[in-house]
């Protein structure tokens, strides 16, 4: 991800990729090999000092992220974090208050809301009338990352590491406050299989989350009204089917999904723009925490 992100923000003619740092020093060596000039530090402290960098990407493993966080959080750059921001909800809580404590600007990236199949949908989705019903159907599968010798704490926190990529939909596809969470078929740790809820929306819309554990399934998301339905699958790949079709019209996707890892090189832009303070669509803390309660609302883990 973080050679992605670089990647991504080089790609933009009024930056520099000014340092990298990595616990790892030949990573970082090879990463800063690539865009010279960039200067590979020994630590978060070095990076800022020889740098003094307006945005850092913090792109590290979930075990690390809360320590990580508390060392950016110390200087005045904007703070641009891969997602989950903490390895679970109390730990996302806990980042939150100190970024907001010590005055830090913060972004969590997100990137499926900065895919151009994402933007397709949620701007057509604003003309459409009627109430909306959102299907998430996921696939979670902890015994690969277990058999690649992945922590037995992370695996215990899967749905906020990897799920999240799903969930985090329901944020922003349906409208209005997630007034009520109905887990139909309750996750159960000590047998990992079907999990069903149903989420109930002030708007009236409603969500349906599907999702399989350590077994085959497609990651779908759709959309529906009265009058059209939209699904992605893959998430990349958006297609709408109007009332009275049959066959569904794939929207073409932007040369900046196949140019760059999807999503990427849109949310770089918006990252820019939030720190120029222009108008932007990068995630907030806000929002991230909003999804983290909603992965605990679901898993209650």
């Amino acid at each position: 991800m973080t050679t992605e992100h670089m990647k991504a923000f080089a790609a933009i003619e009024e930056v520099v990729i000014a340092g990298v740092f990595s616990r790892t020093w030949g990573k970082a060596e090879k990463l800063a090999a690539q865009y010279p000039g960039t200067i590979v530090c020994d630590s978060i402290d070095e990076l800022y000092d020889k740098t003094k960098a307006d945005i850092v990407v913090i792109s590290v493993p979930e075990l690390v992220v809360a320590e990580t966080a508390i060392k950016c959080f110390q200087y005045p750059w904007m703070c641009l974090f891969e997602k989950p921001l903490g390895l679970d909800l109390n730990e996302a809580k806990q980042i939150s208050e100190t970024a907001k404590t010590m005055h830090s600007k913060v972004c969590v990236l997100l990137n499926r809301r900065h895919y151009a199949s994402t933007k397709a949908v949620i701007a057509d989705a604003a003309n459409l009338h009627g109430t909306r019903f959102i299907h998430i159907q996921d696939q979670e599968d902890v015994k690969i990352p277990r058999s690649k010798g992945a922590s037995e704490i992370l695996l215990s926190k899967w749905m906020y590491a990897n799920a999240i990529h799903l969930i985090d939909y329901f944020l922003f596809l349906g409208r209005g406050k997630i007034i009520k969470v109905d887990n139909i078929v309750p996750w159960d740790p000590s047998n990992p299989g079907l999990v069903i809820s149903k989420l109930e929306y002030a708007s009236g819309d409603t969500g349906l989350y599907q999702a399989i554990w350590n077994a085959p399934a497609p990651w779908i998301v759709s959309l529906s009204t009265a009058s059209r339905r939209w699904e992605m699958r893959p998430l990349e790949q958006a297609a709408c089917q109007d009332y009275g079709v049959r066959k569904p019209t794939l929207i073409e996707a932007h040369e900046w999904d196949t140019q760059f890892k999807p999503g990427l090189r849109e949310q770089a832009q918006q990252a820019i723009n939030a720190f120029k303070g222009k108008p932007n669509t990068m995630p907030s803390l806000d929002d991230s925490l909003a999804t983290m309660q909603l992965i605990y609302k679901i898993y209650g883990e």
